[in-house]
């Protein structure tokens, strides 16, 4: 079976049956706009230690300058310090250790006031890191993706509390933040305490030997923090043997894998119905990766009763993982669909438990050793109508007429910026960014589209960078992508186009087609690349131009299934699914799913489903 009908004939029931967990986290997201973000600013007394000719401090100010000229006016920035009000001699450690200020709120950038407000940070005092981290996430909005990027030279000097224990503590009260922590010439014992922080909460880690490194790493954490990928789901734990592994019910999960860990997951799937499991890791940003070391390979296999092996085997390849990439491997299984006759070959076929192993196959250099892991369970029923035949021809691009729209694309699948069919929209895209848009198909419709980087004067002669787009179906499988080298000199323009979507569309004979089988919400990602020849490039005017054509028309009839088919997933703040029936043939329905979706509109639905929605990438 090629791999490509794996997460495309996933969709229909997949994406009506996301976490609770993601559900609370993305009711509150604002789509399209920036995370406000926190910079943490370490201003212990160890900061004065000598740096190229300066003082630590001097290089950290200098770094935060850079990042400020060229974020976003949109941005939210807030700014917190600590150790700027005592000495760092044991006298001074019980004040010392409640010396947290916050120096600016983090509403829409002042940077006037921002730059004023780092130049006057005079480093002298403690490392209270768990209570800055605490502190800070207090002064961040209550609700919405929401980011933190601390810079330290140093481990907590005052613990407690243990700031990882106070990212775990942030983590598990279901706060939407991810915390990126950079260490700034920093031994084994610092790094170990920030990238535990770091991973506590899906952010990142990163390494600063000096000020000239801390000057190209906060800008791009920074942006990166601004509008930045959120990992969701109910939370679960792969074991390393399918012995052990947890069940999982239909839903989206979030855990975490190491490089080159295996980690197992259980589903029990009734007999004569299809499974469904994708997991999906995302890359930090990273740069100075050569193009040898920046793969990374995910792999999916399935295991029958007793460990079996199924000979079902799904391997995917990210050649450019340090631009910040998502790597999606699926499986669609349909064992349990088949009739058992006999011998061992039967542990794959018929209802019953199966194992699912991810393995962390490849990492690139640069990556952190863990890295959180989304996975998506789903069951489906088979359908006794699949709906009109497929259609191979390409949607024709028409260039749309009207005005011309404003959009901010969202730093991940589930915060992606709706694009309201066929017209013109633009963006701004800073380098390094890569930004998510989404538009819907019904059954029956296309879409096509183009998208222009303006002209910016360029960042240098020798400077240039990589521009891409990349269309995912609605559980993020890449459908296709379009790619080229963008200087700023000149307008680059990148096309699109999928075919109308049906259900039948996943036995057709062309692969890529086969991935554009489930109407539904459908993602753009758009990517300014870190350029080579320059730090950064200016930011990119980007225009989307969007044709979405044909009419909606009747998609499959599924067979009759009991409501618990596809099941209610418990976990932290689930809410009870809402059941949705109707008559057994002969009826016509609609199925709007997506990542980011957040309510599932059913017509007519042949079947009695369970739904908790909405997820991410």
């Amino acid at each position: 079976m090629s791999r490509y009908r794996t997460l495309t004939a996933a969709l229909t029931v997949a994406a009506l049956t996301f976490a609770p967990a993601a559900l609370s986290a993305v009711a509150h997201a604002e789509p399209g706009q920036y995370a406000p973000t926190m910079l943490i600013l370490d201003a212990s007394g160890s900061m004065q230690r000598p740096d190229q000719g300066a003082t630590m401090m001097d290089s950290a100010k200098h770094a935060v300058r850079t990042f400020v000229e060229s974020a976003p006016a949109e941005a939210k920035v807030g700014l917190t310090t600590y150790g700027t009000g005592t000495s760092n001699d044991e006298a001074d450690k019980a004040a010392g250790c409640r010396d947290v200020q916050l120096l600016r709120q983090p509403d829409t950038i002042d940077k006037p006031a921002l730059t004023s407000a780092v130049d006057g940070i005079q480093a002298r005092g403690w490392t209270p890191m768990g209570t800055a981290l605490r502190q800070a996430a207090d002064a961040l909005p209550s609700s919405g993706p929401r980011s933190i990027v601390l810079v330290s030279d140093g481990d907590d000097t005052c613990a407690p509390p243990d700031p990882c224990d106070v990212a775990k503590e942030l983590k598990q009260k279901g706060v939407d933040l991810v915390v990126h922590a950079i260490g700034f010439a920093v031994d084994d014992k610092a790094r170990a305490q920030l990238t535990c922080m770091a991973q506590a909460t899906g952010g990142s880690y990163s390494d600063a030997a000096d000020g000239a490194a801390l000057k190209r790493v906060l800008p791009r954490v920074s942006s990166a923090a601004l509008r930045n990928y959120q990992a969701t789901g109910t939370p679960i734990t792969g074991t390393d043997g399918y012995q052990t592994a947890p069940v999982a019910k239909p839903g989206q999960y979030l855990d975490t894998i190491g490089q080159h860990e295996k980690r197992f997951y259980a589903v029990d799937v009734p007999a004569g119905a299809t499974a469904y499991f994708t997991g999906i890791v995302s890359f930090p940003r990273t740069t100075g990766v050569s193009i040898t070391d920046d793969m990374g390979v995910l792999e999916l296999r399935v295991y029958g009763r007793d460990g079996t092996d199924c000979n079902v085997r799904e391997r995917e390849l990210e050649g450019r993982a340090s631009d910040g990439v998502a790597i999606t491997v699926s499986s669609t299984f349909e064992g349990a669909a088949a009739t058992p006759s006999g011998g061992s070959s039967d542990k794959c076929k018929g209802g019953g438990r199966y194992y699912y192993e991810l393995h962390w196959d490849i990492a690139p250099q640069g990556a952190p050793a863990r890295l959180p892991v989304e996975i998506l369970v789903g069951i489906e029923p088979g359908v006794t109508d699949p709906g009109p035949s497929t259609v191979g021809t390409a949607t024709t691009f028409t260039d749309p007429a009207g005005a011309v729209q404003p959009v901010s694309g969202g730093g991940s699948f589930t915060v992606a910026s709706t694009l309201e069919g066929s017209g013109k929209y633009t963006d701004t895209v800073q380098s390094g960014e890569y930004v998510f848009y989404k538009v819907q198909l019904d059954w029956g419709q296309g879409l096509a589209y183009r998208v222009r980087f303006g002209e910016t004067g360029g960042a240098g002669y020798t400077s240039a960078t990589n521009v891409e787009t990349t269309l995912y179906s609605p559980l993020g499988r890449r459908v296709d992508s379009d790619t080229n080298a963008y200087t700023g000199r000149t307008t680059t323009e990148l096309k699109l186009a999928s075919v109308p979507i049906r259900y039948a569309n996943r036995d057709a004979n062309d692969s890529e087609v086969q991935r554009q089988s489930v109407a539904g919400w459908y993602y753009i990602a758009v990517k300014v690349g870190l350029p080579s020849g320059a730090t950064a490039m200016p930011p990119t005017p980007v225009e989307l131009d969007l044709t979405v054509a044909g009419t909606p028309e009747t998609g499959p009839t599924y067979t009759t299934g009991s409501a618990d088919v596809l099941g209610e997933q418990s976990g932290p703040g689930a809410e009870k699914p809402v059941v949705v029936s109707g008559s057994s043939s002969n009826t016509e329905w609609v199925a709007v799913v997506g990542i980011g979706v957040g309510v599932v509109a059913v017509i007519g639905i042949g079947v009695a489903i369970w739904f908790v929605a909405r997820r991410r990438a």
